[in-house]
């Protein structure tokens, strides 16, 4: 009998058997024991990790002799026959090859038919995502309602290519990559059956070049077992892998590291002269990298290590170097991983790459410019602060000559529950006002505080009591009943103000006061006015409707919308 791959051997045959995904296995398991499974399911994941494999092992478990079981007994007719391919009654189809519409009609019409030899018919249609739209059409209504004896399985590594009116018709099962740790359990038992002998190493370098497919684990191991001599050791895997061994990149890193750029590239000549692939090189040294900052950053997170093996060289490695310039390194072969994709000179890309990395100040240059800048920066701190102190003492004697000249009467700047209450631009405000500034505000009033209501329920709640009391041509001064609805007002002053701009047509601030210090402030402009101009003693009239007594009750009584103010 010919030579069968390693993966051809050791292809699972019951549920137990599939490595990592366990999630999935035990769901089906109980499914199939219950006899609640469904007539169609969707197995996604990336490959390599058991898609196909879980499909056939579940075909024979729902036809097995013995069924319901929870796995195949593979030892009955039914179960030997669908593991060699004898039964007709379960077919697996390659959609790639099979994705016209007229396969998939050929399918729909012999689905009526009922299984010659086992219980049920079962379709598993691989890499489904590569059928034509006209190929998903013909199976949506037989995937929707197919007869009792008939169960889909499609499998794709890509299920965002699938039309959801499919997928939403099937049970969705997300294979996931399979760990190293897994993986190299797997490959152990299978080798000591084998009687194969492989090394830790060489086991590790499998498992992360596999990049967490069991197949493909499989098939690496399969090239180093013929590639070595007896024994696999970690050169034969590397060799057939085509990756450095972590030695290598350790050396590679600290020439790096150390600005040691004339080695940093002999080392690089001679990885691909030995006939490394310049693509792998740049992939392990990115996942080298994003270890040594987990091992920096986490360092109990050996776990989910992608590429490194946590020995003493690279816990030396992890102390020397910083965090800054493994960042900056990994951002540089990143780019250079980008740009080789559309080369047909990878080598000269990453040779640029590295140049730009030994370029990178470390930790302790960046000490060493500290230290010779710090007597500098002490001087020009200590002068910032003499000039601050000057100014501050300035700026004491221009506020005091201020007070002196604009104090006002008996008006606290905070109130009783800490709000500021900004007495200086409600005196600017009412300087500037006008009586029809207000009255164009009070006319949409009403509408304003019906859109407040249906857009922001808190700020109409919170401006329920409050009223227009002044207005100049950009602001309004806002007199509320309560203090703590002036803190509330302006948590809402965005809101405000942006209903203000919809109705008035300009850009409008608002200014919220305590009612009680309003009127003292009001009182307080009214005679700084008479003073002034005794003539004008009527300011408050003819520059600014403060809200007399008379249309405060009327307003209170019938609204603003009903209430209307006509000049005598």
């Amino acid at each position: 009998m010919s030579y069968q791959a390693l993966y051809r051997v050791w292809r699972p045959q019951s549920f137990a058997d599939v490595v990592g995904q366990s999630h999935i296995t035990r769901t089906l398991q109980n499914a199939i024991a219950k006899d609640k499974f469904s007539h169609a399911y969707l197995f996604s994941g990336p490959r390599g990790t058991g898609k196909t494999t879980a499909a056939k092992i579940f075909a024979k478990a729902i036809n097995c002799r013995e069924a319901p079981v929870k796995d195949p007994c593979g030892k009955c007719d039914a179960c030997i026959g669908i593991q060699t391919g004898a039964i007709s009654d379960v077919m697996e189809i390659d959609a790639a090859s099979n994705n016209g519409v007229e396969q998939i009609r050929d399918i729909r019409d012999k689905v009526k038919y009922a299984p010659s030899s086992v219980t049920y018919k079962v379709y598993i249609i691989d890499e489904v995502h590569m059928l034509s739209i006209g190929a998903f059409n013909a199976l949506l209504k037989t995937l929707e309602e197919p007869p009792k004896h008939v169960v889909f399985i499609l499998a794709t590594t890509e299920p965002h290519k699938i039309p959801l009116t499919i997928i939403s018709r099937c049970q969705r099962f997300d294979f996931k990559r399979i760990s190293n740790h897994d993986i190299i359990g797997r490959m152990q038992d299978i080798m000591s059956r084998e009687g194969t002998t492989v090394t830790e190493p060489a086991y590790h370098a499998v498992a992360l070049a596999a990049e967490g497919g069991m197949r493909d684990a499989l098939s690496i191991l399969d090239q180093a077992i013929s590639y070595s001599d007896g024994q696999v050791e970690l050169e034969d895997v590397l060799a057939v892998t085509g990756s450095v061994s972590q030695d290598k990149l350790i050396q590679f890193i600290q020439r790096l590291y150390h600005h040691d750029t004339p080695k940093a590239l002999k080392l690089i000549d001679s990885f691909i002269r030995d006939g490394k692939d310049t693509g792998r090189l740049v992939h392990d040294l990115i996942y080298f990298l994003r270890d040594l900052l987990l091992a920096k950053s986490a360092p109990n997170l050996e776990d989910i290590m992608e590429r490194a093996i946590v020995d003493d060289a690279f816990k030396e490695l992890a102390e020397t170097i910083t965090v800054n310039w493994i960042q900056q390194a990994i951002n540089e072969f990143n780019q250079c991983q980008q740009n080789m994709k559309w080369t047909n000179s990878p080598k000269v890309f990453l040779e640029i790459a590295i140049l730009k990395v030994t370029e990178q100040k470390n930790e302790s240059q960046g000490h060493q410019i500290d230290d010779q800048q710090i007597l500098q920066l002490t001087e020009k701190l200590a002068k910032l602060e003499k000039e601050l102190t000057g100014l501050k003492q300035k700026g004491n004697q221009l506020k005091q000559i201020e007070e002196q000249h604009t104090k006002p009467k008996k008006s606290p700047t905070f109130s009783k529950n800490g709000y500021r209450i900004p007495l200086e631009r409600v005196r600017q405000v009412l300087e500037q006002a006008e009586k029809t500034y207000l009255k164009r505000v009070q006319s949409k009033w009403a509408s304003f505080m019906q859109m407040l209501k249906q857009q922001n329920a808190p700020a109409h709640a919170t401006l329920q009591d409050a009223k227009p009391s002044a207005a100049s041509e950009d602001s309004v001064i806002i007199a509320f009943k309560y203090e703590i609805h002036c803190s509330l007002a302006l948590d809402h002053q965005e809101t405000i103000e942006g209903l203000l701009y919809d109705l008035l047509g300009q850009s409008t601030t608002i200014i919220p006061i305590p009612e009680a210090n309003w009127l003292e402030v009001r009182q307080e402009f009214i005679e700084k006015q008479r003073q002034q101009s005794p003539e004008q003693k009527d300011t408050e009239e003819s520059r600014s409707d403060l809200d007399e007594p008379l249309v405060t009750e009327a307003r209170k009584l019938v609204g603003d919308d009903l209430l209307e103010i006509h000049d005598e």
